[in-house]
């Protein structure tokens, strides 16, 4: 059995703006640097056999304010990126809807298959994000010696995670808490994930939602 701290990166400019961030490579604002400080305060003591982040920035810089204090290293996986949204990045939503009415209609039924305009880089479906995502954990949780890990990723791959506990659909609309630099504590016994404790900020003076959450 593996305990698996899964944490979202720190806030960004773009989640200020409800951008889409996807695979751009987005820093971490002022109170995102202060977030993945708090993060490194908190989880000083904490046991942790091994550190993983994704390698976007925003990610990885907050697993750095954690793994620096302790001696760590802080491990880069691609798996663990944001869903890539293709032409969608970078916009808000009355944006996306502007310029791609179809494709946002999809996004808001969350169509598990639809696959949105490519940018810079070729979007992915849901069904392909979450199974790379969920996979990418899957194998780190089960590495020889891993016990305790602490993984920094992205709101998308919290919320495949929260599903597949839960056996919730995509259609599901998100009933549940996604936050800049939260705790979620979950297990990993080889095959089934169960979460222990979801959402937790209470290392940090206010929390923000995911850019997913408010439309508006």
């Amino acid at each position: 059995m593996t305990e698996i701290l899964l944490i979202r990166h720190g806030e960004t400019e773009w989640n200020v703006g409800k951008r889409l961030q996807g695979h751009t490579d987005v820093a971490l604002n002022n109170e995102g640097r202060r977030q993945a400080a708090a993060l490194g305060r908190v989880l000083l003591d904490e046991p942790l056999d091994a550190i993983y982040s994704s390698d976007l920035l925003r990610a990885y810089d907050t697993a750095q304010a954690v793994a620096n204090p302790r001696g760590m290293q802080v491990q880069s996986e691609q798996g663990l990126r944001e869903r890539c949204f293709g032409a969608f990045e970078g916009l808000n939503h009355p944006e996306i809807k502007e310029k791609f009415p179809e494709d946002y209609a999809a996004w808001q039924r969350r169509d598990i298959d639809a696959r949105y305009p490519d940018g810079e880089r070729r979007a992915e479906t849901l069904r392909e994000f979450a199974a790379r995502a969920v996979d990418c954990i899957s194998r780190l949780a089960s590495m020889p010696g891993n016990r305790k890990i602490a993984v920094f990723t992205h709101g998308g791959v919290l919320d495949s995670v929260y599903r597949r506990v839960k056996s919730m659909g995509y259609e599901h609309p998100r009933d549940f808490d996604v936050l800049n630099a939260s705790i979620n504590r979950v297990s990993f016994d080889g095959q089934n994930f169960q979460i222990l404790q979801w959402a937790d900020v209470s290392h940090l003076a206010h929390a923000s939602l995911d850019e997913n959450d408010n439309p508006k």
